[in-house]
This record gives structure tokens, C-alpha cells and sequence, in this order.
């Protein structure tokens, strides 16, 4: 917790921000109470990031620490990028929590523990042999030991809840309490519970709001905490703002594309972790012209997505690495067709089943290149949850413009994390609109008008798009070769050769933004000697570390791609002009691998495969030693020098600054 200088009030202390993380067994309720929190954060108007984890099973088995779920987030009076490296107040639920994760709590951090959990048996289970609340182990912590769950229970007497049901308000109790720590007003959650539970019965919902402001009432009256903090407000430009998840922005970036296109939406998905939620939100969206379609394989899935495609509408299919290896067939099928569809790639760990619910970006080169023959399509990569929308909105823009499916790239991170969102004005949102056939483009071998499906449009290679049954439009789909113009089908090598060519030429041609870079010592070439460039949701930490690292009055440039493919025109220009560019990635280095195919450059490559983002501290460390050695002209950085300044990264190259990168 950073404080700030000014205390008005000696019982409030001001905090520029907070690492808060809730922790315990998967059915305690932390998503629901984490989530709760960040929004009662961001409607105060704090910047807020959030970092959800939880077991890959459904339910994990009760009291163990495998089974531990948590919610972190990062509260600020100013602009933040990452949900945080270590939190400043941890709540646990158990000792199973309190096991797995006090190691991430930073010392002298407040710790909040529910002590009616710590029983003979609970201790047992979570791999204790004796009490931590006792044993003097936690004496480097600001520890309260609070009975939540029978204060939770007490709260809820004589609501008709039975004991087990009671208990299980504890979550409400803990949210009430933090809130009061940190002068959180709850009317919001109140609200939203009401919501939630106006269908169930009415004491579900009497005993969670006891409990809620039974846990603001004991922070209120309680001695054991003498101070409350504050985080005041951050300056965020104006407008209207949610509290917004990666996976929500996605549909509803979708949904505006859709809109702006005056196109149904149609989404076939199966449900795989982490990428259903996208399915859950587009099914609620009815109202707004969206068809969503739940199939029973990957395959089905994708497949009627293509055929609502050829229909007419906006076409989405979403899943994560898995499904993208079943799909890999029918999107080269879109590819063939020139359909415009939007697949989302939400990735996680691999390969196989790997770890359903922690993140990775090991999907960049399936992306790429993960189909039979030449198969190119469009990349891009989203950087945050609310930058979710924005890709997903340029992505239907991409698809439909050059008639192409086009992959958007997100991942568990930033899927399931959360910060605020400003909602933009539709009426500066561009027109999507396409223009559909209507009457023949051709003449046919008899001489008679006739519609030519591959036709092109001279500048984007988009070929004409006919909404079936339309009169006189009628023509030839599948995934055989089609002759150039006519559509018909095509064995001819020189005709095969030249479909290859344009469908390459169609994606190497969409005008992609030149690659900016952030380095406020001076432009490529004159400024900072290394570069760190970065894909996806590693923009987050890797901007939080060169804070740090220019806070120490050090010289380093960021660059951020957010086109995959085709890459900007500038890209190689500008790795040129740094002695090193270096590429952390959550991978063993694809990024680096393509950088070094397409730039002719020799990338260093920082990686790891954890299922967690980068920590910007240890990023913020390499960062710093790599700076430091390039001005002192040294040029060796081992694996062993990283494990030394507390990394867990993997260096891919031992010689920095080589002539090759100069």
C-alpha cells in the first residue's frame, strides 16, 4: 500500500492504491465477493484490475488447497495496467487459503482470516501441523482474526436460513467488512443482490444483505481496527464508464459491430473454459438481433457459423486452443468460401486439456499457421478487458471489409479480468455496412448475364457477397478450387497458383497502423538502446514495469503489436533501430521466433509458461539489469542472472546487443 502524505483525518489513512485478494474454497463465494468489490471500486471512480484464479475443477475438493479460489485486485487513484504483484490485504476464508497464498502476501500486509474455520480437522486437511493463529508464524503480518463465519451466522438468526445456508453468507460478511476498510459504499451490491436473488426464496436474500451490512457494521464498532484507508477517485477522462470483463467486451464489441453493419448477429459456439462466457453474454442479447447457436461439437459450431455467414449475417465462433485444433478443417474452409467470420481464440494453458483455467499464449503460431496448405488469414490480439470491445469491433471490421475470417486472439487474463470501460458514443462508431449482390456482375460461356461470385473488388480483393435465393445469383460453394472470377470449379494448376497469390495478397494488403513506440527519451535511434515489444495481455505488465524502470530515471522504449498478421510496414524499421529488442511472452518465445523470420533481427526472448501473467516487479527487475549492462557495454544476461534478481523467466539468447541487432 502506498500512502500518501496529507492525513486529514488520523483514523482514515489515504492510499494512492491497494492489492486486496480474497481467498478460499471454491463454493466460498470469492469470484461473486471479488467482482462485487471491483465494481463497488470502479462506481467510487478508482481504476481498478483484476485478476481472478480458480481450480480447473468443477468443484475441487472442500478444505484443500488445490481447491482454492481467489479474486486479486488492484484499487488506484491513478491509472494502473496489472491487477497487481503481490496483495497488500489478504482475506482468507480457511486454512487452506491461508496455506496457498500468504507466500504472495507481502510482508507487513494486513491479513484477515476467518478464525471460526481453523479447526482441528481443517488444519489437518490444508497440510498444517499446528495453528498458524497461534504458533507465532504469521507474526510478520497485521493479522485479524474475525469469526466470519459465525458472525455470518449470528447475523442471519431468525431469517429461516438453516446453519449450512447461513454459513454460507460468510462471503457477504467479508465483503461488508473490506468495504468498510476501505470506505467502499455497498449500496451498489445491494442492489445487484436484490437482482440476483428476486427469484429465489426471500431469505436467501434477507440473510446475504444481514450479512453484508453486518460486516460494515463490524469494522464500524469493532476496536481491532483502529484505521480505515481511503482511495480517492482516479482522473479518468470523461464519459460514461462499466466495470467491464475481457470476455463481456468481446460480445459486445460483436454486438456494435453487428449494428454498424445492419447485420444480424449469428454465433455458433460450444462451451469450452475460458472462452463460454462469450456464449453466455450473446445469449442474453437477443433483443439486439443475435442468434446464438449451442452445438454439440467444436466442429458443428464453427460449421454454422459459416453457414450464417453465406446467409447474410455476421458470424462468430468462439473458443479456446482445443477448439481451434478442431476447427482448424472448416476455417480453412472460410478461407477457401472468402466468407467474413470472426473466430475468437481465448487461450489457456495446453497442450491438450493443459490448464483449463490459467492463462498462456501458446495459440500465436497455431493462429498463424495452424491449417492445411496456404491458408492466410488475419490476426489480431487484444491487450486488455476493455480493450476486448475495440479488437473485437476491428476484427468484424477486417472480416467484412475484405470478405476473410479473421482470428481475435484474447486469452484467461484478460477474458476473466476486469476494469473500467468507457462506453463509447455509437454515433462515432464507423459504418460497417457491405453492399450485397443483387443483380449479375458477368457475362456467362453463353453469352447471358451471369453472376461471377469471384469477382474482386480492385482495391480490398473482396469478392461480391449474394444473400441465397436471391434471383439470377445462384452459384457454387464447397471447399474444391474455384477458377478466378466465374466460380466455377477448378483443376487448373496456373488458376490454383493465382487464387493462392490473391488470397495471400488479400490479407498482406489490409492497411494496418504503423507500430508506435513509447520511449519518452527520444525516437528510435535516439533514445533508449532497448526495446521491449509485447502481444496481447502481457501490454499490461510490461507498461507497469517501464514505469518503474523510468521511475529510476533509466532509459527504455515499449512498442505493443496488436496486428499479428499481416505485421505493420514499419515493424522492421524500427526493431533496427535498438541494440536489443527484447520480447516477454507467456510461451517458450513465438513472437520472438517471428520477429527473427520477418525482421531479420535476433530477438531476446523472456518466457514463461506458469498459467499466470508476468509480476511487473520481475519483469521491472530484467528490464533494469538489461539497461544497465548495454550502457556499461556489457552483453551476456544468463538464465542464471535472471533467477538472481528473483525472475522465473527463461532468457532465449545469452548474447545481448550482438551486431546483429545493430
Amino acid at each position: 500500500m502506498t500512502t500518501e502524505l496529507e492525513q486529514p483525518d488520523p483514523r482514515v489513512r489515504r492510499l494512492k492504491g491497494v492489492v486486496i485478494r480474497f481467498a478460499g474454497d471454491s463454493g466460498d463465494g470469492m469470484q461473486l465477493t471479488g467482482d462485487r468489490f471491483g465494481a463497488q471500486a470502479a462506481e467510487a471512480g478508482n481504476d481498478v484490475a483484476t485478476l481472478p484464479d480458480f481450480p480447473a475443477e468443477i468443484r475441487a475438493p472442500a478444505g484443500t488447497v488445490g481447491g482454492v479460489s481467489s479474486y486479486q485486485l488492484h484499487v488506484a487513484d491513478h491509472d494502473i495496467t496489472t491487477p497487481g504483484d503481490q496483495p497488500d490485504v489478504l482475506v482468507a476464508m480457511n486454512p487452506a487459503a491461508l496455506k496457498a497464498t500468504l507466500k504472495d502476501l507481502r510482508p507487513g500486509g494486513v491479513l484477515v482470516v476467518d478464525s471460526g474455520a481453523f479447526n482441528v480437522r481443517a488444519l489437518e486437511k490444508a497440510g498444517y501441523d499446528s495453528d498458524p493463529l497461534t504458533d507465532g508464524s504469521l507474526s510478520n503480518y497485521i493479522v485479524h482474526a474475525v469469526d466470519l463465519t459465525g458472525l455470518a451466522v449470528g447475523a442471519t438468526e431468525g431469517l429461516g436460513l438453516k446453519r449450512k445456508d447461513a454459513a454460507r453468507t460468510k462471503n457477504m460478511f467479508a465483503l461488508g467488512l473490506v468495504s468498510w476498510m476501505f470506505n467502499q459504499p455497498v449500496e451498489s451490491t445491494v442492489a445487484y443482490l436484490e437482482k440476483r436473488f428476486a427469484k429465489k426464496p426471500p431469505e436467501i436474500l434477507a440473510g446475504n444483505l444481514a450479512s453484508l451490512r453486518a460486516g460494515v457494521d463490524y469494522g464500524d464498532t469493532t476496536e481491532a481496527f483502529a484505521v480505515s484507508y481511503e482511495v480517492k477517485p482516479a482522473p479518468l477522462p470523461p464519459g460514461t464508464y462499466r466495470h467491464m470483463r475481457g470476455n463481456r467486451a468481446i460480445a459486445f464489441g460483436l454486438v456494435a459491430a453487428a449494428h454498424q453493419a445492419g447485420m444480424p448477429l449469428f454465433l455458433g459456439a460450444y462451451p469450452i473454459t475460458p472462452a463460454t462466457d462469450v456464449l453466455h453474454e450473446l445469449s442474453k442479447l437477443i433483443s439486439h438481433d443475435v442468434r446464438s447457436y449451442q452445438a454439440e461439437d467444436e466442429i458443428a459450431a464453427i460449421g454454422a457459423s459459416i453457414g450464417g455467414a453465406f446467409a447474410g449475417m455476421l458470424a462468430v465462433t468462439v473458443t479456446s486452443g482445443p477448439g481451434m485444433a478442431l476447427k482448424s478443417e472448416a476455417i480453412g474452409l472460410a478461407i477457401s468460401l472468402e466468407l467474413p467470420l470472426v473466430i475468437v481464440n481465448v487461450q489457456r494453458g495446453g497442450p491438450s486439456t493443459g490448464l483449463p483455467t490459467k492463462t498462456e499464449q501458446s495459440d500465436l503460431l497455431q493462429a498463424l499457421y495452424g491449417r492445411h496448405g496456404e491458408a492466410p488469414l488475419p490476426v489480431i490480439a487484444a491487450q486488455s478487458p476493455a480493450d476486448c470491445f475495440n479488437a473485437a469491433f476491428e476484427a468484424a471490421q477486417i472480416a467484412l471489409e475484405r470478405r476473410t475470417p479473421v482470428i481475435l486472439l484474447s486469452d484467461s487474463y484478460i477474458a476473466n479480468g476486469s476494469e473500467p470501460w468507457k462506453v463509447p458514443d455509437v454515433s462515432e462508431l464507423p459504418d460497417l455496412g457491405i453492399e450485397f449482390a443483387t443483380e449479375p456482375n458477368g457475362i456467362g460461356k453463353d453469352g447471358k448475364p451471369a453472376f461471377h461470385p469471384y469477382k474482386r473488388d480492385p482495391r480490398t480483393l473482396a469478392r461480391p457477397l449474394a444473400i441465397p435465393g436471391t434471383p439470377g445469383l445462384e452459384h457454387r460453394i464447397g471447399g474444391l478450387e474455384k477458377a478466378d472470377g466465374s466460380g466455377e470449379i477448378s483443376h487448373d494448376a496456373d488458376n490454383h497458383d493465382l487464387m493462392v497469390r490473391t488470397r495471400q495478397n488479400k490479407v498482406d494488403g489490409i492497411e494496418v497502423p504503423p507500430l508506435e513506440v513509447d520511449d519518452p527519451s527520444g525516437p528510435p535511434g535516439f533514445g533508449s538502446k532497448l526495446l521491449v515489444i509485447g502481444w496481447g495481455s502481457t501490454y499490461g505488465p510490461i507498461g507497469a514495469a517501464c514505469r518503474l524502470v523510468r521511475q529510476q530515471g533509466l532509459a527504455i522504449a515499449q512498442a505493443h503489436l496488436r496486428y499479428l498478421n499481416p505485421l505493420p510496414a514499419n515493424l522492421a524499421s524500427i526493431l533496427a533501430a535498438y541494440d536489443t529488442v527484447l520480447v516477454p511472452e507467456m510461451n517458450l518465445g513465438q513472437l520472438g521466433g517471428l520477429l527473427r523470420m520477418h525482421c531479420q533481427i535476433e530477438p531476446v526472448g523472456y518466457t514463461q509458461t506458469r498459467g499466470l501473467p508476468f509480476r511487473a516487479v520481475e519483469l521491472a527487475a530484467v528490464f533494469t539489469r538489461l539497461v544497465n549492462d548495454l550502457e556499461d557495454g556489457a552483453a551476456a544476461l544468463s538464465t542464471e542472472d535472471i533467477k538472481a534478481i528473483g525472475g522465473t523467466g527463461k532468457v532465449g539468447r545469452s548474447e545481448l546487443g550482438s551486431e546483429k541487432n545493430k
